[in-house]
């Protein structure tokens, strides 16, 4: 099914996003990420938005993390970017599906090789005895891929947040901010309508 108003909306996120690339917004990818615990508290984090279509809003992380965690109990999302330089702010909320393996691939083939070591050193969101204890998983990775490609780890994949609400703020003067939200229902293509200040 199509949906006019998804579209439009991340349509217009793109040509923001592309803005804050163009103007060298620091960290213009960055993102918060807030997901819902097993208990219903939420928690949230910045990650990195590595891919943008008609289709959603991708990251990348371990499942067994703590959000990987929240995912599987709780598959819904919440985003927020916000730019300074461009006085915007962008609130995404929507529905979360894992990306396929294909894509997961493919990203993760694109990664520097150190980041790929460290996908496979680190277990997120799990303690530590010291940062030795880390450096020695990346240095026996290292030993153990040293020859070839290195492949995705079983664990290591990426998420999709499909938009049920989009919200674009703008800043005005006197606080007098402006918002504009497209809404989009299970039931239909939803509606588009201005949030006054």
């Amino acid at each position: 099914m199509s949906y006019p108003l998804r579209e439009e909306a991340i349509d217009r996120f793109i040509q923001l996003f592309r803005r804050a690339e163009q103007e060298k917004v620091p960290e213009h990818t960055a993102m918060t990420l807030a997901t819902v615990r097993a208990d219903g508290r939420p928690a949230a984090r910045i990650v990195l938005l590595k891919d943008v279509d008609h289709r959603g809003f991708v990251f990348y992380t371990n499942q067994r993390s703590r959000k990987g965690q929240d995912l599987a109990v709780t598959p819904a999302a919440a985003l927020c970017f916000y730019w300074p330089p461009l006085a915007s702010q962008v609130l995404v909320e929507g529905d979360v599906v894992p990306v396929s393996a294909a894509e997961a691939d493919a990203y993760f083939a694109s990664r520097p090789r150190l980041s790929q070591i460290g996908a496979w050193a680190s277990e997120q969101s799990r303690p530590l005895h010291d940062r030795q204890q880390l450096e020695q998983r990346v240095a026996d990775f290292e030993r153990q891929f040293a020859e070839g490609p290195i492949p995705r780890p079983p664990d290591w994949s990426g998420y999709r947040v499909i938009p049920r609400l989009m919200e674009f703020w703008y800043a005005g003067d006197g606080r007098l901010h402006e918002r504009e939200r497209y809404e989009l229902p299970l039931d239909g293509p939803g509606r588009h309508y201005l949030v006054n200040p």
